[in-house]
């Protein structure tokens, strides 16, 4: 009934094609629409790029959650290098299924399996926790949800996108997608559609029409190519600067134990595949994108809001309990300077690394990735975004 899809670098390789110049970008068309949505206000100093993401978890879809699973990493690295004028835009990821039996037939079939996060560890966490099994796909109804459930905020600088995969008729369903597509644009949210199978039966089963209303992409993907993982000269002593990397989190408070335990979790996730993909999420541990404040105590350190009076004894790790403020505070001090020491040294591996990999992955000139990557940044251009 399903077939899997190539790889989930649709899902982020586009999310930033409009994102960081909200003076350069046409004002959506006013559509009526009966729907009342509650918004907030962003206070970030840097946009925001928030995606939702829903997965078609129906039966013989393996092939797109293993591609989602093996994509992440290299698709946040290509993130992190973006900037938008003089600011580095924040990214946060929301997660559905649907489309599985398993899931409530009164709720459509479908389950919010993450509300948007910027915790990279719980999105790695949550793709992994994905099951496949036979279903009904209901777009509209799973795009309506997602609209109204998540927090999208009203900031004019943030980039809001759906990303939808499946190969079922789009229309299907109690909720109309073009109800659905209305209620996204008026809330400046742009869906893109993601066929799996032939370009022209996504056309016809109204995939590239659930794009078009909201001016979004649409895009039909072969389902036969398989991830490709290029392995480099620079992947065992980055693996190693990895295992160096986790000696420097401090887990700290309720959560902490179990933060760092998921740490180690999806690192094993990542190395499931191959080593060239545990690279990546090596590299991605050592991006600005990676961001654990809520347990670490160096992260959180670095927050304008942090205070060393505020810690309770009871939330500190064993080698702190007991110290003086000041003791704790050099302590943390020495390990962000080692993790920081850490982080040049993969950047500089891992540039060496993205230029073999460039060289020996000529082959793929005409794959999904090669190709979206392409479109990507030719429009991305068009926004101000530039890659370092």
């Amino acid at each position: 009934m399903k077939t899997p899809f190539r790889t989930l670098i649709f899902a982020f390789s586009l999310i930033s094609l409009t994102a960081c110049n909200a003076n350069s970008k046409n004002k959506p068309q006013d559509l009526a629409i009966t729907e009342t949505v509650i918004k907030t206000i962003s206070k970030a100093d840097n946009p925001e790029i928030k995606v939702a993401l829903l997965l078609d978890t129906s039966n013989s879809m393996d092939g797109l959650i293993d591609q989602a699973k093996a994509q992440l990493w290299k698709i946040v690295n290509e993130l992190s290098y973006a900037k938008c004028e003089d600011k580095s835009p924040n990214l946060k990821i929301a997660l559905y299924e649907y489309g599985n039996d398993n899931l409530n037939a009164d709720e459509g079939y479908l389950r919010q399996v993450l509300s948007f996060s910027d915790d990279l560890d719980e999105i790695s966490k949550s793709l992994f926790s994905l099951t496949t099994n036979g279903g009904n796909e209901y777009c509209g109804k799973v795009i309506k949800t997602a609209l109204n459930q998540l927090d999208w905020g009203n900031n004019t600088e943030d980039l809001k996108l759906i990303f939808i995969a499946g190969n079922e008729p789009y229309s299907q369903g109690d909720v109309s997608y073009k109800d659905a597509s209305k209620l996204a644009h008026k809330n400046d949210v742009t869906v893109n559609t993601i066929f799996c199978g032939d370009y022209n039966q996504g056309i016809a089963t109204k995939w590239k029409d659930g794009a078009d209303l909201t001016h979004g992409n649409y895009m039909a993907i072969n389902h036969n190519e398989a991830t490709v993982h290029i392995a480099s000269p620079y992947d065992d002593k980055i693996l190693e600067l990895n295992k160096k990397l986790n000696t420097t989190y401090i887990a700290y408070g309720s959560a902490g134990r179990r933060k760092i335990e998921m740490q180690a979790e999806q690192d094993a996730n990542a190395m499931s595949y191959n080593k060239a993909n545990a690279v990546s999420r090596t590299v991605s541990k050592s991006s600005r994108l990676y961001k654990n404040s809520s347990w670490d105590l160096v992260d959180a350190e670095q927050e304008s809001d942090f205070s060393y009076d505020d810690l309770e004894e009871s939330e500190l790790p064993e080698e702190l309990k007991g110290m003086p403020k000041a003791e704790i505070k050099a302590y943390v001090e020495k390990k962000s300077e080692v993790r920081k020491s850490l982080q040049d040294e993969i950047a500089t591996l891992n540039l060496k690394r993205r230029e073999y990999v460039a060289k020996q992955d000529k082959d793929n000139s005409s794959s999904l990735e090669s190709v979206m990557l392409k479109a990507l940044k030719t429009q991305a251009e068009n926004k101000n975004y530039k890659w370092e």
